[in-house]
């Protein structure tokens, strides 16, 4: 509450409710006094929104809530990106960074990039790094040590469900992470915790991740431009790796570099790999048909 010695804007009180809390995150932003923050435009005008962007994160979509359903919101948010799409083709630089947030991310990251001819579908990524995360927390809590100590972890497919948190190749200070935990409880425990950690989210605080998915958006376009050595999760384009489908947005282990990324290549798997693998681009493929007036 301001004190009465505050002045308020009262300008600022009467603008749209978007825009006026909009204004207060900015109002929080410089509160945080960051050295590397030199000024903040608040918008409703796409135009102004992408002009000349470096960094796209596509965060303004509506988020799911208790009883919700994918189908839900991908008929509600696959317009948003059409728009924003095109608004980048039309206002950001060529070699701008998208990184979509709101969900479904993969198929909104579709649309968006259909939308944007003009730039090159490798700069269109959306975020699986909060799944990544997730996963190596549940490890870390199983086996011990901290994340750093996990190498070739994976997340493939989509944002959901049915994406195949894969340990198969990981290890643990160069220890085997399959020798070290049952299948059993890979299958029965660590997949489906990973797989609906966003659900479980929702049912303890009444609302989508916040934090953790700000702090994973924040490692995505980090990793993305500093380069990582060690394997992370990012949704690309897919141009037939693995034999997804061309086109979809998938979830595939990457290294990046200078801008960059590239996914890992010639990596095998197991049986219930390959039905998970297949499970999720069963998915993606039909959130595809569902959105298919949105790609013509």
């Amino acid at each position: 509450m301001l004190g009465k010695d505050q002045p308020i804007n009262l300008n600022l009180l009467e603008l749209p409710f978007g825009l006026k809390a909009l204004t207060g995150v900015a109002a929080e932003l410089d509160d945080c006094a960051f050295p590397l923050l030199k000024n903040i435009t608040c918008t409703s005008d796409a135009a102004v929104a992408f002009k000349d962007a470096d960094v796209a994160m596509l965060i303004g979509a509506m988020p799911r809530g208790p009883g919700m359903d994918r189908s839900d919101l991908i008929q509600a948010n696959g317009p948003i990106f059409q728009a924003q799409g095109q608004a980048i083709n039309d206002h950001a630089k060529k070699t701008v960074q998208v990184v979509v947030v709101g969900n479904p991310a993969n198929t909104n990251c579709m649309i968006a990039n259909h939308w944007a001819p003009d730039v090159p579908a490798t700069q269109f990524t959306a975020l699986t790094k909060l799944d990544h995360n997730r996963s190596l927390a549940q490890l870390v809590a199983k086996i011990g040590g901290g994340v750093e100590d996990y190498k070739n972890f994976a997340i493939w497919g989509n944002h959901s469900d049915t994406m195949y948190p894969d340990t198969t190749n990981c290890t643990f200070n160069g220890k085997a992470v399959t020798k070290l935990c049952s299948s059993t409880w890979v299958n029965d425990w660590f997949t489906p915790k990973v797989q609906t950690r966003g659900g479980e989210i929702i049912a303890l605080r009444g609302q989508s991740s916040a934090a953790s998915a700000g702090n994973a958006a924040m490692d995505h376009i980090r990793e993305w431009n500093d380069g990582t050595t060690n394997w992370t999760s990012m949704a690309v384009v897919s141009n037939g790796e693995y034999g997804v489908p061309k086109g979809l947005v998938f979830s595939f282990p990457v290294t990046t570099k200078n801008g960059s990324w590239k996914i890992v290549k010639g990596l095998k798997f197991t049986e219930d790999g390959k039905a998970a693998l297949k499970a999720t681009i069963s998915e993606l493929l039909s959130e595809q048909a569902a959105v298919s007036h949105l790609l013509e």
